[in-house]
């Protein structure tokens, strides 16, 4: 029971035993009261009685007229003149008098007896008579009960104004507490609010300061592991003079993007090499050169974002060297895309400089999985030295293996298969870092089926359902069959939703719709979100509560350390958070992933937020990731996707 209900029942209980001693104490003094006005009243009308009756004594007539006109007032029980010398009466009246309006079971409580009183009627000096006179109670029982009915009503309309002033002021000043409550409940999830409204109670603005106190440094502290976090991302996987990615960066993800997975798929690498820096630097001195090269580097850094594809990595090898990946690009937004490179880098040349060739070379060409990181960048060179020996600033190098070519190939493919329900489903169980043969869940893989048998993995449809605008039309139907499967073989399972679909209320919210109307399968669902296409903060918070409000819960994947997004991901209720695979490859003998790794242990546990390992592909790194505090790990060393039937 709460504090409030407690102090308002003890408040209630109270009132009523004050209510009910004060209320017992007035009916019992009105009873004393009456007793004592009836026995005065006895005694009064017995002795004017007998002044009256002492001319007529010996006149029994006179006498009974006497006794009748004041026994038919009705205030008596009884009248009777008895004589003194023989004790007989003389003349008697009785009466029986039932008050109505009296209920019985409070005449018998009160018990208010008849009262009497008496009086000696003279014969010069001698006693004729004696007159005795008993009062009727019943009217002085009405009006006890009379009076006790009003002092009811009044204490009890005392008591109810009592109870809900009180109940009010209680609530009122309890209100501080409540908000505490609230406050400590958003800290579970992750969420760090101070409630500015100090309680005017001494007591309880000591309790709300403290709290505030608390809720600072917690947030302080994981301000600070977040930023040492960050600066452990910085000096290990970024560029200092660009910001860009460096080298060591761009081949840990180009060799994963070329390990085949569920999420990867073909793309495009383009080479940048600035023509001639070190007769640039000879003209421009070393500090206009680097601010060329910054600048370079700034414009490729914004195409990521421009192309709305923030999972591409623009990097800077060395010198003027620069790289671009660009995994989903067609091959008919490639030539595109070079030749507005061409032309912005272009337009960056540094004034004083009359070369009328370009700023910029660039080669490109495309990659698909199971390609070399050597062959690729091979080609690309290739393609770069092809385009420094001509007179076009670009030139690709093809590499033709995709299985269909055209977009009207891919409208038909996936819009069959979207239609017909046609798409292979498959699961891969993501267990315990350091129990591998515990399963913490399921994650649900799609494949598309195309001629001769072939089948694509996710990472090389998925562009092209976003171009096609059928992210949620796909998402939805992964979601009913994981639903169908799921009433056959209840698991836990982790489903990807597009960052597409968040962005459209539209496309989310039948998915939000079939989601309640099936809550027992709906509890078994997390629904995994891309940490690398996270709609805009406000977007986000309202999709994600709206998907909590239906029972499921909420994930991150492909999580690359971007630690400035924590703040806005706390207020998510997230249930974990999976680390890209570029993190964790090779870690056993990679110092500075460990050292990430353990930064991001810190940074996360202090908000108790499970890691989850993704494409963990050796024992050595299973078994580095459990010795770091990894929750759970998925990825080949502990099973490969696999049809659920």
């Amino acid at each position: 029971m709460s504090l409030l209900k407690q102090l308002f029942l003890a408040i209630c209980l109270f009132l009523v035993v004050a209510f009910a001693g004060s209320f017992f104490a007035s009916v019992e003094h009105s009873r004393e009261q009456s007793i004592s006005q009836l026995r005065s009243h006895a005694q009064d009308a017995a002795t004017a009685l007998a002044l009256s009756m002492t001319p007529h004594v010996d006149d029994p007539v006179m006498l009974e007229l006497l006794v009748n006109s004041i026994f038919d007032s009705g205030y008596f029980s009884s009248i009777r003149i008895v004589s003194i010398a023989d004790g007989q009466p003389i003349v008697e009246r009785t009466s029986n008098i039932v008050t109505e309006q009296v209920p019985n079971w409070f005449a018998a409580l009160v018990n208010l007896p008849a009262q009497g009183g008496d009086a000696l009627i003279m014969r010069g000096w001698e006693q004729a008579a004696r007159v005795e006179v008993i009062s009727h109670p019943a009217f002085a029982l009405a009006k006890v009960w009379d009076s006790t009915v009003a002092t009811l009503y009044w204490l009890l309309g005392c008591g109810l104004v009592s109870a809900l002033l009180g109940g009010w002021l209680l609530r009122s000043q309890l209100r501080p507490l409540d908000r505490m409550v609230e406050q400590a409940q958003a800290i579970t999830r992750r969420e760090f609010v101070t409630l500015p409204e100090l309680p005017r109670t001494p007591e309880l603005r000591r309790v709300v300061q403290a709290m505030n106190q608390m809720v600072a440094k917690l947030q302080a502290l994981f301000a600070e592991e977040a930023a040492r976090s960050e600066r452990l991302h910085q000096q290990a996987f970024r560029d200092e003079l660009t910001g860009l990615a460096n080298r060591r960066l761009l081949d840990q993800r180009l060799a994963i993007q070329l390990t085949p997975a569920e999420h990867h798929g073909g793309g495009y690498l383009m080479l940048i090499r600035i023509h001639e820096l070190n007769r640039l630097n000879q003209q421009l001195g070393s500090q206009q050169t680097d601010q060329l090269v910054a600048a370079v580097g700034a414009r490729l850094g914004r195409i990521p974002d421009e192309q709305g594809q923030p999972h591409w990595l623009a990097a800077r090898s060395r010198g003027g060297d620069f790289v671009l990946l660009a995994p989903g690009l067609h091959e008919a937004h490639a030539a595109r895309l070079a030749e507005t490179l061409s032309a912005d880098l272009q337009a960056l040349r540094p004034l004083g400089t009359h070369d009328e060739g370009p700023l910029a070379h660039i080669g490109y060409t495309a990659f698909h999985i199971g390609d070399s990181p050597a062959a690729v960048l091979e080609r690309a060179d290739h393609a770069l030295a092809q385009a420094l020996g001509s007179d076009s600033a670009w030139q690709e190098c093809s590499h033709a293996t995709a299985l269909l070519h055209s977009e009207h190939e891919w409208y038909r493919a996936l819009d069959e298969a979207l239609e017909r329900r046609d798409l292979a489903v498959f699961v891969q169980p993501v267990v315990l870092a350091d129990n591998p043969q515990q399963l913490v869940h399921q994650k649900l893989l799609a494949r598309l089926p195309i001629a001769d048998g072939a089948v694509l993995t996710a990472g090389s449809f998925l562009p092209w359902l976003e171009r096609l605008g059928w992210t949620a039309r796909f998402d939805r139907l992964m979601l009913e069959l994981a639903i169908e499967r799921l009433r056959q073989a209840p698991t836990p399972l982790a489903v990807s939703l597009s960052s597409a679909t968040l962005r459209d209320p539209d496309g989310l919210e039948p998915i939000i719709q079939l989601l309640r109307d099936h809550p027992e399968q709906t509890r078994l669902l997390c629904l995994e979100l891309d940490a690398r296409h996270l709609p805009a903060s406000a977007t986000l918070q309202h999709c994600s509560q709206a998907l909590c409000d239906t029972g499921a819960q909420v994930g991150l994947q492909h999580f690359g350390g971007d630690f400035s997004k924590l703040g806005s991901l706390l207020r998510m209720a997230l249930v974990y958070l999976k680390i890209d695979g570029t993190y964790i490859r090779n870690i056993d003998q990679d110092d500075d992933k460990r050292d990430f790794i353990e930064a991001l242990y810190r940074t996360t546990h202090s908000i108790d937020l499970p890691l989850i390992a993704e494409m963990v592909e050796t024992e050595g790194e299973r078994t580095t990731l459990a010795a770091l505090g990894v929750h759970g790990v998925m990825g080949h060393a502990v099973g490969t996707p696999h049809p659920w039937h």
